[in-house]
């Protein structure tokens, strides 16, 4: 069957990306003059769908872009009211005072918030102004043209499994753009090849991630406290790994639990989901869900290399935004408003270029703004505090990170700007150096399998697509990393997408269950041979998460 041509549509700028950086980049353009011509291509079947955070939000990003916000209607209303912080262990813990920490940890003034609610909202103001937003409209390849990129090609549907023109395919259609901006969250394809394409790296200390998994549950209303923030550390993953939870009461008698695992532990046999369900039954946890429901399940990485870690954020023809340049602030567990900030600070550059008649030009103003303004402030003040933990564990790091951004908020640093060293993928140790970790099973009412809280993210892909998790090398899992490292992906993965299938009298297979990829991206990110590549399914599939 002979390619169809794909037709062009031109547009000032177009936006890959339905999120708070992307929805904020596209207000604040057509803010600043109706006459542009935005487009937003969100890959998920609706705005949101694909959108897990926490979150508690620092609502500085919305009063900058919306400050009218309130009498707007936006879903942020729950205040927090108090914050806890918990080391845990086995069966107790103790509760950290929050007078020692900085200034800057103190969550006053937050709202607890849906960002997928928010992002919907978002989208109502961006489409009121003019701005055109594609959901279902999934963002396969770039487009480019004399050494920039041009466009994007979306909306690619009907390909056989093995990739070849179905009797129903459609070949999507090119969005040119005088700017593009990737706002696909951490480790998005397409922000993946122009890294690589214009060296965006270099000289850059890695990325790193962590990766969340968070459940939202309707608790008994007496055991409800909206507004209360508690943070966790310690307990189950001891010195296995960094990490720690978070639980959040939002309204409504329910809670969101999240459970986060940095990515660059060690132990192959160390399974991130099966640690955030062994978290639940801590006796704390497991109280306040006594008598309660989980209602929705995803997951999602995130973003932990800090201030060091933000790659170049400009390439010709176009801009990285939010998750996908690493603008999370690691301890205070905040992304979103530096995302939102983000957006605003790329529209205003390219309105500038665009109306000086300086079009298609790199946007360094954006790359300086990113670097000295508000983001970058937020997030050198708290630089080392990833890689203290990486290097010397939790106690040490809690108190020389504390140290370290008090010393910030009075400008310098006792320490400079410490490195990461290895990526996530090369700090995992071989399978011999360990020994396999003894989960307990999931009961069924606070603890789970996989596949049964894959359904509550309400996943679903076309089964006769091509799979969107390939391999470079499909040889690799079986003869290297199952020998090598007892093939981690069984385990990393935290929606059962890779299997190891040993039947008497055959070899071992390696299967690859694309249905139930939440996209979180963690094969893609922790794979020890880097051999797994993520690109995106066809529009509308994934998750559709309802309130995350």
């Amino acid at each position: 069957m002979p390619e169809l041509a794909r037709e062009a549509m031109e547009y000032d700028v177009v936006i890959v990306g339905a999120g708070p950086a992307g929805l904020s980049a596209a207000i604040r353009l057509k803010q600043l003059d109706a006459d542009l011509s935005v487009v937003v291509l969100e890959k998920g079947s609706e705005v949101g769908a694909h959108i897990l955070s926490g979150a508690v939000l620092d609502p500085c990003g919305l009063d900058a872009l919306i400050p009218d916000w309130k009498p707007r209607g936006a879903p942020v209303s729950v205040r927090v009211r108090k914050d806890n912080f918990y080391m845990l262990g086995e069966a107790g813990q103790i509760r950290v005072p929050n007078w020692p920490m900085p200034p800057l940890m103190n969550n006053h003034g937050n709202y607890i918030v849906s960002m997928a609610n928010l992002c919907r909202w978002m989208a109502e103001q961006a489409e009121a102004l003019g701005v055109e937003i594609f959901p279902g409209m999934a963002c396969s390849e770039l487009v480019y043209e004399g050494g920039r990129v041009k466009g994007v090609v979306a909306g690619e549907f009907g390909k056989n499994s093995d990739g070849t023109p179905g009797a129903g395919y459609e070949p999507g259609m090119e969005l040119h753009g005088k700017y593009v901006f990737l706002s696909e969250g951490v480790r998005g394809s397409l922000a993946k090849e122009v890294m690589a394409k214009y060296d965006l790296a270099k000289d850059k200390e890695p990325q790193k991630f962590g990766l969340g998994m968070k459940e939202i549950w309707e608790i008994d209303p007496e055991k409800h406290r909206e507004g209360t923030v508690t943070h966790t550390m310690g307990w189950p993953l001891g010195k296995n790994a960094g990490g720690g939870s978070f639980i959040y009461h939002i309204d409504n008698n329910q809670v969101y639990i999240g459970f986060v695992v940095h990515l660059n532990y060690e132990n192959p046999y160390l399974s991130p989901y099966q640690e955030f369900q062994r978290f639940k039954h801590h006796p704390m946890v497991a109280e306040l869900l006594k008598g309660g429901k989980r209602v929705a399940y995803g997951a999602r990485a995130i973003s932990e290399g800090g201030y060091q870690s933000i790659p170049k954020v400009t390439f010709p023809g176009g801009v990285l935004l939010g998750c996908s340049a690493g603008l999370v602030n690691v301890p205070r567990i905040k992304g979103n408003h530096n995302a939102m900030l983000s957006g605003k600070a790329a529209a205003e550059a390219a309105h500038a270029a665009i109306m000086a008649g300086r079009a298609g030009d790199e946007l360094a103003e954006y790359e300086q703004e990113l670097r000295t303004g508000p983001i970058g402030k937020d997030l050198k003040k708290v630089r080392n505090v990833k890689p203290m933990w990486s290097k010397w564990g939790l106690v040490p790091s809690l108190a020389l990170g504390g140290l370290d951004m008090w010393t910030n908020t009075l400008g310098f640093s006792l320490f400079g700007t410490m490195g990461h060293g290895k990526t996530d993928a090369a700090a995992t140790a071989e399978a011999r150096k360990h020994s396999p970790i003894n989960y307990p099973k999931p009961d069924g009412v606070l603890s789970f399998d996989r596949l049964t809280n894959v359904a509550y993210s309400f996943t679903n892909h076309e089964e006769s697509q091509p799979a969107h998790l390939t391999l470079k090398d499909p040889s690799v899992p079986i003869a290297v990393n199952l020998p090598k490292f007892a093939e981690p992906a069984q385990r990393y993965c935290p929606a059962g997408v890779y299997e190891v299938v040993a039947e008497e009298g055959k070899d071992p297979r390696f299967v690859i269950n694309f249905q139930n990829c939440v996209h979180c991206k963690t094969c893609d990110i922790k794979d020890p041979s880097q051999n797994i590549h993520w690109v995106t399914p066809q529009g509308g599939d994934g998750p559709n998460y309802p309130n995350m």
